[in-house]
């Protein structure tokens, strides 16, 4: 069964960059097309971006397309999600998971960006 462990997120000020990581601790994300999701305050759950599981296509929300951008290393079990530019409405937990979100969720990792 496959784990879920995102982490580094932090506290950033409008328009720096952060990089998040997602690693299964348990089982292989290899043959799946993994996606990060982030859930602000009150709201629901939000699609950020997803990665091909042979890493040759990717796709992104609206609001990130050209400031997010999502890669992942089969070999290390690991997706990755390279944020620049950030901006206060970014501030959430993000949280990976397949695309269509059949993995048990995990903890997140919690991003504030501040004005």
């Amino acid at each position: 069964q496959v784990q879920l462990v995102e982490s580094g997120g932090g506290l950033v000020q409008a328009g720096a960059s952060l990089n998040i990581s997602c690693t299964a601790s348990a089982g292989t994300i290899t043959n799946y097309a993994m996606a990060w999701f982030r859930q602000a305050p009150g709201k629901e759950r939000e699609f950020v971006a997803v990665i091909s599981q042979n890493i040759d296509t990717t796709f992104y929300g609206d609001s990130m397309s050209g400031r997010f951008t999502i890669s992942r290393d089969n070999a290390k079990n690991t997706v990755y999600l390279q944020m620049n530019s950030l901006k206060p409405e970014d501030t959430a937990v993000y949280y990976c998971n397949s695309e269509i979100g059949g993995f048990a969720w995990g903890q997140g990792t919690q991003v504030t960006v501040s004005s």
